[in-house]
């Protein structure tokens, strides 16, 4: 009896190896060197930047204008002064991969610092939160400026956080691993954000000031720990890369290693025009959905679910394709072509007034989006100069996130300018506000997607491939560049 049950655990072991890595996009990710304990460790760290992010672009945003009746414009940038750090991510990448110390470490110093930077921030809000509600007799400009510094402080901790850490899981992760534990930290990091949101829905369901006070605390604490728990005994000590005495490359000379190196110039230029044409929809896609295909609040709260789910996938296909040696610069195309579909679904889904091309459309959004953020990532891992990842991956998350705040305020902008130029009647009458305004940027995006694929065409030539396989024409190549 105990032989047969033996044998039978035995068969169900060997069916669960040849099941897993099949099915299941990660399950394979772990490697000796780094077993997935480990990983999913260090992956607390975007669980962290997804909650913070939650916190400053959603929960507060909202409360401020609401409930603390601060003017939307004043409440818009302060959201936006995160953004202002993200052009220094270029120079932390390197700090990091340049830094001094006497333990050994170049990358955890930088997350800790990063950390708490974010917990300040948190630390500072509630206070700076409860003299712009008016219950104390301090003056307004008080709360607004340390709700300012709350924000930039939160804002710089995420930044710092993120880049030394996608910088030490490429020091962690081998080469050809490297696609899957990319992948793998972004659905950490899409993991961060949904589950807080849920969190903090159900936290602030009766709300009060108060209530709201204990979840900005208790999230300042629990980014300590999590960041705690993700950092330790994950950086192997190497004094001699620290060593004071070892003579550190300056940050001009490093960068302009960095660009001469391959058509780097060309390579930001694709990611930001990419990044800018997924995201310019960010804060319409639901306003569009209500305004004007009539949608209710739950139909286009559940658009972000849809979203969420494309981009999911995109990230267990990217995984599975880049470790099998495909290009990311061709997967980074293939996902602008399925933005391209994307969003011409959703501007056709309000002549033929069908909410279900419109969710079709938001889900291919979410896949070419998807692919791209994964395929430029690898590429930017790909082009670390000398083992200096920092610096490669500073530049790609300095581009991204600075296209990406400017894009979303662009995105509204010109959406309202549209739609009072088109109310004047200064277009006739066939073309109306609002679905104008909205339509307007959603062509606006299509055109910079296809200038995004003029841009990465020679960069997916110049990749040196194995002779073409029967199911690997994709044609990029052929795009002007």
């Amino acid at each position: 009896m105990q032989q047969s049950v033996k044998s039978v655990n035995e068969a169900l072991a060997r069916v669960w190896t040849q099941v897993g890595p099949r099915f299941l996009p990660f399950a394979d990710v772990a490697t000796r060197e780094l077993p997935l304990s480990r990983l999913m460790r260090l992956a607390l760290f975007q669980v962290s930047v997804g909650m913070a992010l939650v916190l400053l672009t959603g929960t507060l945003n909202r409360v401020m204008i609401v409930e603390l009746s601060v003017p939307a414009w004043l409440v818009a940038l302060m959201v936006a002064l995160p953004v202002l750090v993200a052009p220094f991510r270029v120079l932390i990448g390197h700090r990091s991969d340049t830094h001094r110390s006497a333990l050994g470490w170049r990358r955890v110093p930088y997350i800790w610092f990063g950390t708490l930077l974010q917990f300040g921030g948190l630390a500072i809000m509630p206070f700076s939160l409860l003299i712009l509600s008016g219950d104390t007799h301090g003056p307004a400009w008080v709360g607004h400026a340390s709700a300012a510094l709350a924000f930039l402080l939160v804002g710089a901790g995420l930044h710092t956080t993120q880049t030394a850490g996608l910088a030490l899981a490429a020091d962690l992760a081998a080469p050809e691993n490297r696609p899957r534990v990319v992948a793998l930290l972004y659905v950490m990091l899409l993991v961060g954000m949904a589950g807080s949101a849920a969190v903090f829905g159900l936290l602030l369901i009766d709300f009060t000031q108060l209530k709201l006070v204990q979840v900005i605390q208790g999230a300042a604490v629990v980014t300590i720990v999590l960041n705690g728990i993700a950092l330790w005994k994950q950086e192997v000590r190497q004094p001699a890369l620290t060593d004071p005495e070892v003579p550190r490359q300056a940050f001009r000379e490093a960068w302009q290693a960095y660009i001469a190196n391959d058509r780097a110039v060309r390579f930001l230029v694709a990611v930001g025009l990419g990044t800018a044409a997924f995201n310019m929809q960010d804060i319409l896609l639901e306003p569009y959905g209500g305004e004007v295909l009539g949608l209710s609040v739950s139909a286009t709260t559940v658009l972000t679910a849809i979203w969420a789910m494309g981009t999911l996938l995109a990230f267990g296909i990217s995984a599975r394709q880049l470790s099998r040696g495909s290009d990311p610069y061709r997967l980074a195309a293939v996902g602008v072509l399925v933005g391209v579909a994307g969003f011409s679904a959703v501007i056709f889904a309000a002549p033929l007034d069908s909410p279900n091309v419109f969710r079709a459309g938001a889900f291919l959004i979410g896949v070419g989006s998807g692919f791209f953020a994964v395929g430029t990532l690898i590429a930017a891992m790909s082009r670390e100069n000398g083992g200096q990842s920092g610096i490669a991956l500073g530049a790609w998350g300095a581009v991204q996130a600075s296209a990406l705040g400017f894009s979303i305020f662009l995105g509204g902008a010109l959406r309202d300018v549209v739609n009072a130029v088109v109310t004047r009647g200064d277009f006739g009458d066939g073309i109306t506000a609002p679905a104008a305004g909205y339509s307007f940027v959603y062509h606006l995006e299509i055109a910079l997607l296809f200038a995004t694929l003029i841009a990465i065409g020679p960069l997916v030539r110049s990749v040196k491939r194995s002779p073409v396989r029967p199911t690997d024409r994709f044609g990029l190549a052929e795009f002007p560049g």
